[in-house]
């Protein structure tokens, strides 16, 4: 199981952006690998807390983690940071500590050279799903239009940075003589640059390719949930990696099912026959149509409570209910034998209100389908 972001960075959850900011810098500069040279667990916390803080720094997926954990966002329960190299950490997160990392930290990646690996651009696409898709999960093939690595594109070294990916500047200061190292502008810190390339491929040797991929969701998911497919963004030029296809949930409408949380909701009328003398009736469900009884005298407004009929939980806690909602339809127009009928009965004791304890009162009602 993962841990809990808000406790890798040792916040509260009601920590503040400022504290989150804080609590990070923190933790990046007690695990930095340039302070802490071969330790493994050093370098596999300061990836935990880059992860960490990339979540729960930014508004929207904070607030899918607070309401969904790791599940918000993958199909298989994790964010996907624990991919995550240094330089991306570096060139995700360097903004916040002001030039600390790279020449504050011998150079920035382990103390190593200063080409990064260039990740390519992500891609992002909207996925519809139906209730019945959602309630069991779904396997969707989905054509992707993304940029792809030309066969035959070469490439040599950059005459600017003489592949070292950085440009090194000394500056005379009243502290004295100072090294400052910022990303080679003519190759973007890859350190090469194209040679060759085919004649329809773009400038840094890429051509637009149509690719069907296969995206598995799992069952619970909601709308505006966002997945993320690794690698299958846009391509990178020379050896870098492919960015992410991030897909985002779009939750159809149902014709006869309303959807609140993991629950379900259902409308079913009957009439004032059905409600005296008791019936049958078919309802729809995520799962197929099942057959409820309803006994007689039953009353407008009484809800049944159909367990496990609803949607899977995203964290799985379980699978929510159907709630069906009783409502006895009054006919509008009535015969002149019907209109005698109840005229005959208005001071029958029969027809008379009389609720009882167990037919609870609307508040009540709401108060027992939140409990």
């Amino acid at each position: 199981m993962k841990e809990d972001y808000y406790e890798i960075l040792e916040v509260s959850k009601s920590a503040s952006t400022a504290e989150i900011k804080k609590a990070y810098r923190k933790k990046a500069l007690q695990y930095h690998p340039d302070k802490n040279p071969g330790d493994h667990d050093a370098e596999a916390m300061f990836k935990k807390s880059a992860e960490a803080y990339e979540v729960l720094s930014d508004p929207n997926k904070r607030s899918r983690y607070d309401q969904f954990g790791h599940r918000a966002f993958d199909g298989s329960g994790g964010f996907g940071g624990g991919g995550m190299n240094m330089e991306d950490i570096f060139s995700q997160f360097g903004d916040i500590f002001g030039g600390a990392f790279g020449g504050g930290f011998g150079g920035g990646f382990g103390g190593g050279a200063g080409r990064r690996t260039v990740k390519g651009s992500n891609l992002r696409i909207r996925v519809q799903l139906t209730l019945e898709e959602i309630a069991q999960g779904v396997e969707k093939k989905i054509k992707v239009k993304r940029k792809k690595l030309a066969q035959g594109t070469t490439y040599k070294t950059c005459s600017t940075c003489n592949g070292q990916g950085q440009v090194s500047r000394i500056q005379n200061t009243i502290l004295g003589r100072m090294q400052t190292s910022t990303t080679c502008t003519a190759c973007g810190g890859l350190g090469q640059i194209v040679d060759s390339k085919p004649a329809n491929a773009d400038t840094e040797g890429m051509l637009v390719t149509e690719e069907t991929v296969s995206i598995k969701i799992p069952a619970g998911v909601v709308d505006g949930m966002q997945l993320k497919v690794s690698g299958k963004g846009n391509d990178a030029p020379g050896n870098g990696i492919p960015g992410d296809l991030l897909v985002a949930i779009e939750e159809k409408p149902h014709d006869t099912l309303q959807r609140e949380g993991d629950n379900l909701h259902y409308d079913l009328y009957i009439s004032f026959s059905e409600a005296a003398l008791g019936t049958s009736k078919e309802i729809e469900t995520v799962t197929g149509k099942v057959r409820i009884k309803i006994d007689n005298g039953a009353q407008s407004g009484k809800i049944l409570r159909l367990r496990n009929k609803g949607i899977p939980s995203i964290n799985g806690y379980g699978t929510g209910d159907l709630l069906v909602h009783i409502n006895v339809w009054t006919p509008k127009t009535l015969s002149k034998e019907q209109r005698e009928f109840f005229e005959k009965m208005s001071d029958d004791a029969h027809f008379q209100p009389k609720p009882e304890k167990e037919d609870k009162s609307f508040f009540e009602k709401v108060k027992d389908m939140f409990s």
